[in-house]
């Protein structure tokens, strides 16, 4: 880690409130109030939820400015980045952290006074591709421009998965000299997850309006397996469906073949997860995939879609399968259904290997990080205005 001295005492973070990246920004706030870093979140994408507000204050030390912002990805929200950069300005001046921390691209660019950083969680350019194949058509071309600016201006770039830095450097070239880029997985805390008698029941957990977690191939080989499969989490996309991330079509809600368990507390998933044998993720996309790793540190055996991220972070600690293929998902689940031995196995496997993505450790490379940005301290890229296409709104 870098010297003690350079550790930043606070962090302003920004979080959507949309998916795991508010998850992710609250195990970490955590880990990092744990070595006495305060940190600041500023939310974006929506108000809290009651579970979200209470998961917030469990945490040390931990101050929550709210804000209904829309976020980069959403339809036409530029008005809203920008009036979203104004208020990240003015929430520097007030609490003066020692360091940026941001989850999200377009605000790379702004003139913050502190060292900053970018930390690349998903990306609507790799989603069109992995998703629907191709490239994402030109009403994304302003996003596009967003994000490479954000990450032109930003001298750390961090992602989850090696997989998904490769993504981001794909679809939005290399970058420019003296810039990092570093992987740093995710993590979760084991102490608020554990196996419990299992259930002969299959689970999901995630947005089940995003087809990137393929739920629907769950929903058309759930009648044809002897266990049922139930899933959680809303089947509402963000806007009211005109919005959100960039689905052609709305999924079928409810899938009839599912049992819905509807958007659950954490204490409420943990639950769930620990009464499930299997956990099943067939996703066609998925930088790092938290629920994953809390389905292992819960004790269930995986499924997951054979894609690269997926089997970076889990190796041969879990059964993959081609997210087109229900036929072989089918196979995998009733193979794992039918044999509790090798059930049990993976199981074990799965979750000895989740027990090395620990907050203390994804903390530890992130106060690493930090140091080594306040040793080296702004760049001119960070006493510099906004540079998007119009100044942020008064």
């Amino acid at each position: 880690m870098a010297d003690a001295a350079r550790a930043p005492g606070s962090v302003l973070m920004t979080a959507d409130t949309v998916g795991g990246v508010f998850s992710y920004a609250i195990e970490l706030a955590r880990a990092l109030a744990a070595r006495g870093v305060r940190t600041s979140l500023a939310t974006l994408g929506g108000p809290l939820s009651a579970p979200q507000r209470e998961a917030a204050g469990r945490v040390p030390g931990l101050a929550v400015f709210e804000s209904s912002f829309r976020l980069e990805w959403m339809e036409d929200p530029w008005d809203d980045v920008a009036r979203a950069g104004d208020w990240l300005l003015e929430l520097e001046e007030r609490v003066r952290p020692s360091l940026i921390h941001l989850n999200g691209y377009a605000h790379g660019a702004l003139g913050f006074r502190a060292p900053k950083l970018v930390v690349a969680h998903s990306c609507v350019l790799s989603w069109w591709a992995a998703v629907l194949g191709g490239e994402a058509p030109p009403r994304y071309d302003r996003y596009r421009r967003e994000v490479a600016r954000g990450l032109a201006a930003a001298p750390a770039v961090v992602a989850p998965t090696r997989a998904m830095l490769d993504a981001l450097l794909r679809h939005h070239g290399p970058l420019p000299g003296g810039a990092r880029a570093e992987v740093i997985p995710n993590a979760a805390d084991p102490a608020r997850f554990s196996p419990r008698p299992k259930e002969e029941l299959v689970l999901a957990v995630g947005r089940l309006w995003d087809q990137a977690k393929n739920i629907e191939a769950l929903g058309e080989v759930a009648p044809h397996l002897p266990w049922p499969i139930q899933v959680a989490g809303s089947d509402v996309r963000p806007g009211g469906g005109a919005g959100g991330t960039p689905l052609p079509s709305p999924l079928p809600s409810p899938l009839p073949s599912l049992g819905h368990l509807g958007v659950l507390s954490p204490s409420a998933v943990a639950a769930a997860l620990g009464r499930a044998s299997i956990y099943a993720h067939p996703a066609r996309y998925e930088p790092f995939g938290l629920s994953v790793l809390e389905a292992a540190l819960s004790g269930c055996a995986l499924v997951l879609g054979d894609i690269p991220s997926l089997r970076e972070v889990w190796g041969d600690a879990a059964l993959y399968v081609d997210p087109g293929d229900t036929e072989a998902l089918r196979r995998a689940l009733r193979a794992l259904i039918d044999a509790p031995g090798a059930r049990r196995e993976m199981a074990t496997r799965a979750r000895a290997r989740a027990l090395g993505f620990s907050p203390r450790r994804m903390a530890r490379s992130y106060l690493r990080l930090y140091g080594e940005l306040l040793e080296r301290g702004p760049g001119e890229e960070d006493r510099s205005p906004w540079r998007g296409e119009h100044a942020p709104c008064a």
